[in-house]
Order: structure tokens, then sequence, then C-alpha cells
């Protein structure tokens, strides 16, 4: 009974989150692609080594990439292996889907952001958004909204000691 409810921890889990992508872009909509790593890169993200912010997305030769994601070798990586920490990774996806990506880019001026690195079972996935940017004034929108939210809720916390 206990090793049935190892396996089920052991699956699922966020990597990294792309916190910047959420601010700087509307996005519209959401894909799931699986990612080409190495074997040391596998060791390095479960060692929680990724650097995801300036991390985009793009289509050559009809299959996309994943560029400026810069995951560091651990010290005890391979020394047979060359590790470059910042190389185009290949994102894994249906010809349907890359289809429409594809479409999406270069007929209505889209571009692919990734939002979220995770773990799905023993694999690694990357939520991909089909994004448009945001103007100065949706990006102060949207500090204004953060920042009443923050405010509503220390004004409820304050208010719910008293009672």
């Amino acid at each position: 009974m206990a090793k049935a409810k190892d396996k089920d921890n052991k699956g699922g889990g966020t990597i990294a989150l792309n916190k910047r992508s959420r601010f700087e872009y509307h996005i519209d909509q959401r894909f799931e692609a699986g990612v080409a790593l190495q074997g040391w890169e596998l060791k390095a993200l479960r060692a929680g080594r990724i650097n995801f912010g300036d991390s985009y997305a793009v289509v050559l030769k009809n299959e996309i990439f994943l560029i400026g994601t810069s995951i560091p070798p651990l010290i005890s990586a391979s020394t047979h292996v060359i590790a470059e920490d910042r190389r185009t990774r290949k994102l894994l996806l249906h010809r349907k889907e890359i289809d429409q990506l594809v479409g999406a880019v270069e007929r209505k001026g889209y571009t692919l952001v990734p939002t979220a690195m995770y773990w799905k079972g023993n694999k690694v996935k990357v939520e991909i958004g089909l994004a448009r940017g945001k103007q100065e004034h949706d990006k102060r929108d949207t500090e204004k909204q953060r920042d009443w939210q923050i405010e509503k809720q220390r004004t409820m916390r304050s208010h719910n000691r008293g009672a």
C-alpha cells in the first residue's frame, strides 16, 4: 500500500514558472509540449537548476524550438559530454498542433511564449502560450489589479482578526 502512494507523489510537480510572460503578454491559448532533453539536463532539472525567464519559442522549418532556456549542468555531470546550458531544444508536438501554431504566428502575428515547465509522470513538459504583446497601459492595469488584490487581502485579514 505504501509503495503505491510513493509512486503517486513522484508524478507531477512544477519545475519552473515564467511569471514575466503573464505580465508582458495576453495569453490566448495554451499548448502542452514535450521537450527533447539530454541526460545531464534531466538530472539538473531534478535538482531545480533552470533559468526560464528569457526563453521563447520559435518556428524553424515547420518545427518548434525552445530558445534561451538556461539549464546549468551539475558539477557531477559526465566529463565526456560537452554541456551547453543555453542550447536550442526541440519541442515535441503533434503535426496538427504545429500547423495551428505556425499559422497563428505567421498570419496573425502571435508570439510563442513558454509559461511553465513541469513533470508529467517521468517526462518533462512545457506549456506554451499563444500570446499577443501587451501595451504599456495594459501593463499598468495589470499592476493596479495586482496591488488592489493584495490590499484587499490585507484589509480582509485585519477585519477578520477583530471579529
